[in-house]
Formats: C-alpha cells, structure tokens, sequence
C-alpha cells in the first residue's frame, strides 16, 4: 500500500490521540471537527483490521453533504470502497464503517442487535441524551480493539443542556471527568486553530463576526453558556425558584397532570392573594397505570389539603375504540376527578411565559419549590420549534412532560372566564352526600360535573 500522508492541525492530533471512553470535540465552528473525525475514523480502521465503526448524524442527507462527500476525497481508493445503497464503507483489512441516522428517538432501536468499537456523534448537539445513551450500549466486542464513543459539535441544537452537563461543566477543558461509565474528555476547538481554513476561506471569520451576538458567540467564540432556540429565556434559578415553603391554607390549590404510560407528570400549585402561582410539589415517574398513578397522587396530597381542581388536557378525554371509555372516567374511577384544560400549544407556551415574567419592580407571578426538581431541570432546557417558532419543539420529548403540565394549569387561567367561575357552586346536603357515597364511579363524576367536590 502507498505511503498515507496527512496534515492535521494541533487540536485534530490531541482528538485522534485521545483514549477515554468518550470524548467531545467542540466549540467554535470552523475548527476542522469533521475533518479530524475522518482522520480519526481511518487511522483507526487501518490499525485494527476488522474493527466496525458507526458514524451518526441525524439524517442521511446530512452525511452525503458533509461526511460521506469528504471521506470519499480522503480516504485512498486502494483500499476503501464505499456502498452508497448500503451506507457502508469497507476496507480490504475488513474494517468497515457504517454510514447511519437517528432522526427521532426511536431511530436508534434499529441499532439494537448491533455491535461497534467506535461510534462516532458528528453535532452532538442535535440528539437528544436519550439517544446517546442508548447508543452507548451498542459499543461492545470481545475483539480487545479500544471501545470509545468520539463526538463533535457546535453549541446549541436541542441537546445543547445536556452536552454542556456531561462535558463542559464537570471540569476545565482538557481535564479528564471520571464517570460512571468511564472516563470523558471535552477538546475545545477554535477557529484560530484551523490555519488551513485561514488560509483556504479568509473570509470566513470575517462572515461569523457578521452574525447576531448569540450566534456569533456560539459559533465564533464556541460559548456554551449562550445559544439560540432556548424558548424560556426568561427563566432564571436564581429569580424562580425558592425554598421549600409552607403552604397557608387559605391559599387556593390545584393539581395538574401530564399523563402516559411514558411518563407521569403531576404539579401541586397554589395560588395565593394577590395572584402568585407558587408549584411547591411534583411528582414524575414512568410506566404507571392509570390505577397507580392516582394511588400515588392521592397518597401524596395530605387529607387536610383541599385541592380545587386537577386539570388535565383533552386527549384524556378520548374514548378508547375498543372500551368505548375514556382516561379521564378510569381516573375518576380510582378516585381522581380531573377538570379539563385547554391544549393550545402556542396559547399554553405564551401564558407560561406571562408568568415568567417578572415587571419592573416586582417579581414575577411564578415561583417554583426548589424540590421540583424536573420541572426547573426541564423548562429551561426547552426549544422553539423550528418550524414554529412561537411554539416548543416536541423533542427531546423525555423533556416536555413537567412542562406540559405547568401549561395545562398556565392557559386554564389565562381564560378571561375559567370553566370553575361558570360553574354554580351549592351547598353539599346530607341527602347528596348519602347520594354521592352509595354512587358508581360513573354517577359520582356526574354529580361532581354538577355540584362541585364534595365539602
């Protein structure tokens, strides 16, 4: 075979020699990360003969015009062939790599039977942290070939937070981060580092100086504390949340639930006399039946704590093809009478952040216990839709559910008349209460519809 001769820059060498079992290369555009994971992916497949890699991205056509298009320009001919039907690339040593995709989450169970030494994340950012655990289990063999996973990225995109958490913030750059799975190491790349673009593109960093500052910052200066697409911008930890605080009883109650068998989301919230919005509870957890789910919300809400209302979207409300019965009757049925809210999207998100905001002068209308921890964990995590902008992106969806909730219960009182107002409250009866306790399920939903909760 002829002799291979490459050009990497200094930052490019430091990835391709790194060894944990998961690193990131990152930051600035223009650092030439695609380029050294190419170089990377090559040397690696020359050195171990039959060793099977995985570069991702989120669509194929993503790779054809970026990835797959270089490759085929660097990689020798001698001894790489590439098949564009199968996305497979194959070496006469028997190493291979495989071309592959994860547009939505559940594009990675095509994955499930597979087995790699190295898979490669180019823009970490745009998957979710679902989709790269997952993968992490695909990295397995017994051939003694290094295990790795090697990622590069800009920031921002919808994995943006949880990149920044495993990668950035742990430790300085360069610094080795020891974790549960193993070791990680973040590589910062900048595009000063790159003196072939330079020198190929002058303009080129004339052209992201041109850019609004948050872009400019992101991709420029490779700036993870600022990126664009963050929907709440106006949510602060520090402006918020609080303590957990006692709730007076004369403050009004409600619940409001995000349900599926995926994941149960429920928020306790008061309101109290001059109209602040106080979550001081939540309860999150994932495969519950309807059955459990209210057996736990129920054991959750002390018995002297009056709850006004549980709201809940619509969709509860569908009845089942084959039943003919709907979520919201098997919930009142175990004890859980739910009022329904509204699910409009765009509505629900801006009423959210009427309660975000904070006037001049005062404080906003939301504060939220610092024992709630998924919701302040996912809210500001949140993206606008790229299509929509006035709305939130529905991925990553493990990340909408606390927040789903908080908006059911956000544009139920947003409504210049909420259904509770329009409905006529009377006096509870000895004779209804007689009625209400030898009630089905059914008939006491009936009666609440009408009445009210029972006092």
């Amino acid at each position: 075979m002829a002799e291979l001769s490459l050009s990497v820059t200094e930052r490019q060498a430091a990835f391709i020699e790194a060894s944990e079992s998961e690193v990131l290369f990152g930051g600035a555009a223009g650092g030439g990360k695609s380029f050294g994971q190419l170089v990377d992916a090559l040397l690696f497949a020359l050195r171990y003969p039959g060793s099977k890699q995985l570069i991702l991205r989120r669509t194929y056509a993503e790779l054809e015009k970026s990835l797959i298009r270089v490759s085929l320009g660097l990689y020798p001919r001698s001894v790489y062939t590439y098949n564009a039907s199968a996305h497979v690339g194959r070496f006469s040593n028997g190493s291979l790599i495989d071309f592959g995709y994860s547009a939505v989450e559940s594009d990675v169970f095509q994955y499930q039977s597979a087995e790699y030494d190295v898979i490669r994340f180019d823009e970490l950012t745009h998957f979710t942290e679902f989709q790269y655990l997952y993968m992490l289990s695909r990295i397995r063999g017994a051939n003694g070939f290094p295990k790795q996973v090697k990622s590069s990225t800009n920031p921002g995109g919808i994995g943006h937070a949880w990149v920044k958490e495993r990668f950035i913030d742990p430790a300085p750059p360069g610094e080795v981060i020891e974790g549960e799975s193993g070791t990680r190491r973040y590589l910062p790349s900048r595009i000063d580092d790159n003196p072939f673009l330079a020198e190929g593109d002058p303009g080129y960093k004339r052209r992201l100086l041109a850019l609004p500052e948050s872009e400019r910052r992101a991709l420029l200066d490779g700036d993870w504390n600022l990126f664009s697409g963050r929907y709440f911008s106006e949510f602060s930890y520090e402006t918020h949340t609080v303590p957990p605080e006692i709730i007076p009883p004369t403050w009004r109650k409600y619940r409001a639930i995000d349900y599926g068998l995926d994941r149960l989301a429920c928020l306790w919230i008061a309101l109290d006399e001059e109209g602040g919005v106080h979550v001081y509870r939540e309860h999150c957890v994932s495969n519950r039946i309807i059955s459990d789910a209210c057996r736990e919300i129920l054991a959750l809400t002390p018995p002297s704590e009056r709850i006004y209302a549980t709201l809940a979207p619509p969709d509860l409300w569908a009845r089942s093809q084959e039943s003919g019965r709907s979520r919201a009757l098997l919930f009142a049925e175990h004890g859980l009478t739910l009022t329904r809210s509204a699910n409009d999207r765009v509505t629900g998100w801006l009423a959210v952040k009427e309660l975000l905001k904070a006037a001049e002068g005062h404080p906003p209308r939301l504060r939220i216990s610092r024992s709630c921890l998924e919701l302040i964990r996912c809210l500001p995590m949140l993206e606008s839709d790229r299509c929509d902008p006035s709305d939130v992106s529905s991925e990553p969806h493990a990340l909408t559910h606390a927040p789903d909730a908080l908006r059911y219960f956000a544009i139920y009182f947003s409504r210049p008349e909420p259904i509770e107002k329009s409905v006529v409250r009377r006096p509870w009866t000895d004779d209804m209460h007689e009625d209400f306790a030898n009630a089905s399920a059914e008939e006491r939903r009936l009666l609440i519809a009408r009445y009210g909760l029972p006092e």
